[in-house]
């Protein structure tokens, strides 16, 4: 190669891989030198020697196992964002033991979650490689202002959330069928802004809130379980063919799409195991799509942080039968490609904490009109 080719040749990303297993360390980084765009600058076989190693390599991304001796990967996590932040990539195994810890990696700031294969055979680690070099090129154009640790809960909002969570042990299933539903895309970022997010919306909320969070099928679950424990609404991982209640936030499963269908007692959920739209399955224009199908003007819809276009045209469908559109300002998303993608859909641009009372005033409007 010249030195002419040599200046004009992009600058390769620099990685360090921290896992406390040899074999796992040599397959990562051999996907990560194979990528052409990454290299791996160090290799760490535990959370001190990846401390250590971050501050003498200044690596652009760190690859990070949650299970390893001496420290733990979420207390590395937890340095490495408070004193030299960058994107860290959790590549852990997944487990009931390391369910808390995945969820609490969230807070600590990390990007992504990307799962170990569960053997050697050449197909999982082929997925595997998928996945972790996907994360990677996401972690190139993440916003690490917008990574922050977050604080605890507010005390007040602590109590609000106790009062509901005891008034819904008396019923949930009593609540009435959705007079409107709203539909909510993230990607890449999503899991912390929906910690942000669902439990600021209001116990009194009258819609049904549908989520899509592109996250394999364990994570969505934990994610769920998380947020039902923050929130004052209820939150769970959607099942086929339960009716859609107000004041329910579902989520939907990883690994199929979600869809809805409309029965005789209310618009109920479908799971499909359909293709994957954008690559991604579950896809938020399908899900964005079925809304605006079923409740029309009573719809609503919201792009959050992500990387990509999916939403966009949920979005647009939304927007074409008389629904109100919004999407998170690209400012305080950690990626701005989704929300950018369906702005010219939306109605309103706005940061994270606007949208619980823009999507408050909304449904509360449309709860009344249905009742009129």
């Amino acid at each position: 190669m010249s030195t002419s080719e040599a200046r004009s040749a992009p600058r390769r990303r620099s990685v360090l891989v921290v896992d406390d297993s040899e074999l796992m360390r040599a397959i990562l980084s051999d996907i990560v030198n194979s990528s052409g765009a990454f290299e791996v600058v160090g290799e760490a076989e535990d959370g001190y020697q990846a401390i250590r190693m971050v501050h003498e390599l200044n690596p652009d991304i760190v690859t990070l196992d949650l299970e390893m001796p001496h420290l733990r990967g979420l207390d590395a996590l937890g340095y490495i964002m408070s004193e030299a932040p960058r994107p860290v990539i959790i590549v852990s195994g997944v487990s009931r033991q390391l369910a808390e810890p995945m969820l609490r990696a969230i807070d600590y700031g990390a990007l992504e979650f990307v799962a170990k294969p569960h053997g050697d055979q050449a197909r999982e680690v082929d997925v595997l490689a998928e996945r972790l070099l996907a994360a990677l090129r996401a972690a190139v154009d993440a916003s690490i202002a917008n990574l922050r640790v977050q604080r605890a809960q507010r005390a007040s909002a602590r109590a609000r959330r106790a009062v509901a969570r005891a008034q819904r042990a008396y019923g949930i299933e009593s609540a009435p069928s959705a007079p409107c539903v709203l539909g909510i895309a993230a990607s890449t970022g999503g899991p912390r802004a929906l910690v942000e997010l669902v439990p600021a919306f209001s116990e009194q909320l009258p819609a049904a809130v549908l989520i899509v969070q592109h996250m394999p099928a364990p994570f969505t679950r934990l994610l769920a379980e998380r947020l039902d424990r923050l929130s004052a609404l209820p939150v769970r991982e959607a099942s086929a063919g339960e009716v859609l209640r107000a004041g329910t936030v579902y989520l939907a499963p990883g690994g199929v799409h979600l869809d809805l269908q409309r029965t005789g007692e209310g618009i109920m959920v479908q799971l499909e195991a359909g293709d994957p739209v954008w690559g991604v399955r579950p896809a938020a224009d399908i899900m964005l799509g079925a809304v605006a199908r079923h409740y029309g003007p009573r719809s609503l819809g919201v792009v959050l942080t992500g990387m990509g276009r999916d939403g966009a045209a949920g979005l647009r469908a939304i927007r074409d039968v008389g629904g109100w559109t919004a999407v998170q300002r690209a400012e305080s998303a950690v990626m701005p490609s989704m929300p950018r993608a369906a702005a010219p859909f939306a109605e309103a641009e706005l940061m994270l904490e606007q949208i619980p009372d823009a999507v408050l005033e909304r449904a509360t409007l449309h709860a009344a009109t249905r009742k009129g």
